[in-house]
C-alpha cells in the first residue's frame, strides 16, 4: 500500500503537503508541478547532482571558516553533501532539467535535500527548518545565480573527463584497424570521383587523426569550467556575502575537487555570461561533424555488397529489411549519424540561449545545461556503440580494393611527374574513350619502358612522396 503520509511546508505562495519521507521540500515540489516539460530529470544526471553537492560543500566550508555556520551545522551539512557525492539520495532530485527561474528550482532542490538530510543527522525531523534551513544555512552567502552555474561547471567538467576517455578508446580502435590494413592498396576519392592510390590503413589513420586533434580542443574549452563566479550572489555585487567569502569558497572548491579552480575576475560580467557552455557545445559539435564524415565514409566504403563499392565489410548486426530477404544495413554508422545531428541541433539551442542573456543574468541556462549534458552522453554512448559493434569487427575486401586501383584512370596521376601533364591527359582521355587500362595505353603509346612503368606504379611508390629519376621517351 502506498505511503500517503505527508508533512506540511510553506513558502511565500502558501502551504503544500510534501511526502513525509521525501528529502526535498516545498520549492522542489512546486517545481515538479510547474515544469512537467520533458523526460530529462535531474536525477538522471549524477555528475550534475555531484556538482551541486560540491558547490554546497565548498560554500559550507567557507561559511564555517567565517563563523556563519556552527560546528554542528557544518558537520551535518558536510556529511549530507558527501553522501550525495557517494551516490546516495540522487532519487531525491526529481525536477525537470528544463525549467523557468534560471535554475532556482534545481538550486532549491539541492538546498532542501541537503538541509533535510542534515536535520536527520542532527536528530531532528525533516522539515524542521529552524534547526537547519535550506535558505539560511545551506544556501548561506549564495544565490541561484552563482551556485547553479558553478554546479553546472563542475558537472560538465567531470562529464568532459569521461567524454575524452570514451573518445580515446574509439581512436585506439581506429588506430588498430589502420595497422591491420596498412598494406591494403585502394583508390582514394575526391568529390566521389577516382583520385590517386592510397592504403586502407591510411584511410583509418586519417579517421583516428582528425578525432585525436579534437581532444586538445575539448580540453581547451573545458578549462573555462574551472572559472566560477561563487560570491557573486544575485548579480555579481556580492550582496549577502561577507568580505573574503568568495576567495575562501573558491579555495575550498579547489581543495574538494583537486582542480585549479579560480574566481572570475569580474563577477558582474561572469554572472550573465554563459560562453563556457557555448564554447564546449561548439567543441562537441566539431567532434560530431567529424564523426558524421567518418560514418558517411564507412557506409559508402561498405556499400553493396555487390552493386556498391564493397571495399569494407561492416559487422552484420541485424536483418535490414522487412521485405527484402538477405539485406543487411549499416545500422551502427547510421545511428551515429543521427547522434551527430542531435548534437549539432543541441548546439544551435545552446547558441540561441547563450545570446538570450539580458541585463545581469541569462535565464535560459537550464536548457543550455540540459543540451550540453545530453550531447556529451549521446556522444559517449555513440562512441562505445560504434567501436564495439562496428569498428572492431570491420574486415577489408583487399582484392576488390586492388581491382579498383588497376582499373582506375586515376593512377595516371602517379605518372604525371614523369610523363608530364599533357601526356597524362592524353592517356586519361583515351582510357575513358576506349575502356583500356592506363598501364596498357602507356606501353601502347610507347611513352615509357615497361620497367620504368612498373617502378612508378609499384604500390609502395604511389602512397608517399618519392623522387623518380626517369624520363618519357617522347
Amino acid at each position: 500500500m502506498e505511503n500517503t503520509k505527508t508533512r506540511v511546508e510553506s513558502d511565500l505562495i502558501g502551504e503544500v503537503n510534501v511526502p513525509y519521507d521525501a528529502l526535498y521540500g516545498v520549492q522542489t515540489l512546486r517545481g515538479v508541478e510547474n515544469f512537467k516539460i520533458s523526460k530529462f530529470h535531474l536525477n538522471e544526471y549524477p555528475l550534475f547532482i555531484n556538482g551541486l553537492a560540491i558547490t554546497k560543500l565548498g560554500a559550507a566550508m567557507a561559511n564555517h571558516e567565517l563563523g556563519l555556520l556552527s560546528d554542528e551545522l557544518f558537520s551535518a551539512i558536510s556529511q549530507a553533501c558527501r553522501e550525495i557525492l557517494d551516490g546516495k539520495h540522487h532519487e531525491q532530485f526529481p525536477v525537470d532539467m528544463i525549467q523557468g527561474g534560471a535554475g532556482t528550482t534545481t538550486n532549491m532542490n539541492a538546498n532542501e535535500v541537503i538541509a533535510n538530510r542534515a536535520l536527520e543527522i542532527m536528530g531532528y525531523e525533516r522539515g524542521d527548518y529552524k534547526h537547519c534551513s535550506p535558505n539560511d544555512h545551506v544556501n548561506c552567502a549564495q544565490s541561484t545565480n552563482d551556485a547553479y552555474p558553478t554546479a553546472i561547471h563542475f558537472g560538465m567538467y567531470y562529464t568532459h573527463l569521461n567524454l575524452v576517455e570514451h573518445l580515446k578508446t574509439l581512436i585506439a580502435s581506429f588506430e588498430k584497424k589502420a595497422k591491420e590494413f596498412e598494406n591494403i592498396i585502394k583508390m582514394g576519392r575526391t568529390q566521389l570521383e577516382d583520385a590517386v592510390p592510397m592504403t586502407l590503413g591510411q584511410t583509418f589513420n586519417g579517421f583516428a587523426s582528425i578525432l585525436r586533434n579534437e581532444i586538445k580542443n575539448l580540453n581547451f574549452a573545458a578549462e573555462e569550467f574551472l572559472t566560477v563566479n561563487m560570491g557573486a550572489t544575485a548579480i555579481g555585487t556580492g550582496i549577502c556575502a561577507e568580505p573574503g567569502y568568495a576567495e575562501k569558497c573558491v579555495a575550498a572548491l579547489g581543495k574538494i575537487t583537486g582542480f585549479n579552480v579560480v574566481l572570475s575576475d569580474d563577477l558582474v560580467g561572469a554572472t550573465s555570461d554563459t560562453s563556457c557552455l557555448v564554447g564546449y557545445s561548439q567543441a562537441m559539435k566539431r567532434v560530431a561533424v567529424k564523426m558524421n564524415k567518418i560514418c558517411n565514409d564507412l557506409r559508402l566504403l561498405a556499400s553493396g555488397p555487390r552493386c556498391g563499392l564493397g571495399e569494407l565489410n561492416l559487422p552484420a548486426r541485424q536483418p535490414g529489411s522487412s521485405i527484402m530477404p538477405g539485406k543487411v544495413n549499416p545500422v551502427i554508422p547510421e545511428v551515429m549519424n543521427q547522434i551527430c545531428y542531435k548534437v549539432i541541433g543541441n548546439d544551435l539551442c545552446v547558441t540561441m540561449s547563450g545570446e538570450a542573456a539580458q541585463m545581469e543574468l541569462n535565464a535560459m541556462e537550464p536548457v543550455m545545461a540540459q543540451c550540453c549534458f545530453e550531447s556529451a552522453e549521446l556522444l559517449m554512448n555513440g562512441f562505445d556503440t560504434l567501436r564495439m559493434y562496428c569498428i572492431d569487427g570491420i574486415t577489408a575486401n583487399a582484392d576488390k580494393c586492388m581491382s579498383y586501383v588497376h582499373n582506375s584512370i586515376g593512377i595516371v596521376t602517379a605518372l604525371n611527374p614523369v610523363i608530364g601533364y599533357k601526356n597524362s591527359t592524353k592517356i586519361a582521355k583515351k582510357a575513358m574513350a576506349t575502356g583500356k587500362g592506363v598501364y596498357d595505353l602507356v606501353l601502347e603509346e610507347d611513352i615509357l619502358d615497361k620497367e620504368d612503368l612498373d617502378t612508378i606504379l609499384k604500390p609502395e611508390n604511389m602512397i608517399k612522396p618519392i623522387k623518380l629519376d626517369m624520363k618519357p621517351k617522347h
